[in-house]
């Protein structure tokens, strides 16, 4: 007989500067570092509407704002609209491979151009390899690095965890000169379509905000559900 694990404590962060909300303070709920948790255990926390930085498994959890939503797509009844078909078809050129979560210098000085031309000035434009590490690695979760290429032209990096029910979309970074090929969506479309042939039955998007427009474009996946008050339920599009 295997000994039942723990539940692993949690501990609420010192309240900081919001990083999507202007003169928004927020804090953080988050499971203890020191916590061993596999692909189950994980998956348990993003039913929860957890998400992860690295290692770190986090919520928000800030006393006057509800912003930050947690949202997945139901995979098998995801419909396109006729701009993410237009994407689609547009990309069918791209070729997909699966990388191992390994340090790569293509990747990396594709994720500095990206960071520097898209985000400049937000922090994670550091060419410090050791905290781009730390930001999509884990030792904990199943990850894996798809690779998006155009014949020998890397265009499209996107960071996938693999959990038992689901995918969850970590962090996507591309060329971004190719502007006309919408890579942020067809990697996200490619997602939704490789846990539909994986008959996975979520993608999870990570946390929806309306009012900022860099995480605001989750709502564009339709179906869409949000966590809220402790349960899973459609999400209506806003009034």
């Amino acid at each position: 007989m295997t000994r039942q694990q723990k539940t692993p404590e949690m501990f609420l962060s010192m309240p900081h500067p919001c990083s999507y909300l202007p003169g928004r303070v927020a804090t953080s709920l988050f499971i203890d570092p020191r916590a061993r948790l596999d692909s189950e255990r994980y998956a348990a926390f993003m039913r929860q509407g957890f998400r992860r930085s690295g290692d770190l498994v986090y919520r928000p959890h800030c006393r006057d704002c509800d912003a930050c939503i947690p949202v997945r797509v139901p995979t098998a009844r995801f419909a396109p609209d006729r701009g993410q078909r237009r994407i689609w078809r547009r990309n069918q050129d791209l070729a997909v491979r699966a990388r191992a979560p390994v340090y790569d210098q293509e990747h990396f000085d594709l994720y500095l151009r990206y960071q520097e031309q898209r985000h400049p000035g937000g922090g994670m434009d550091d060419p410090d390899p050791q905290k781009y590490l730390n930001f999509l690695f884990s030792r904990q979760v199943d990850t894996v690095f798809y690779e998006m290429r155009l014949a020998e032209r890397l265009l499209c990096v996107a960071v996938v965890d693999h959990l038992p029910e689901g995918l969850s979309a970590v962090y996507t970074f591309f060329d971004p000169e190719e502007t006309a090929r919408g890579l942020g969506v067809y990697a996200v479309l490619w997602q939704i379509a490789q846990a539909a042939k994986l008959k996975l039955p979520w993608l999870y998007l990570g946390y929806l905000i309306r009012e900022c427009p860099k995480m605001s474009y989750k709502e564009n996946y339709r179906p869409l559900e949000a966590y809220r008050n402790g349960s899973w339920v459609p999400l209506a599009h806003e009034s």
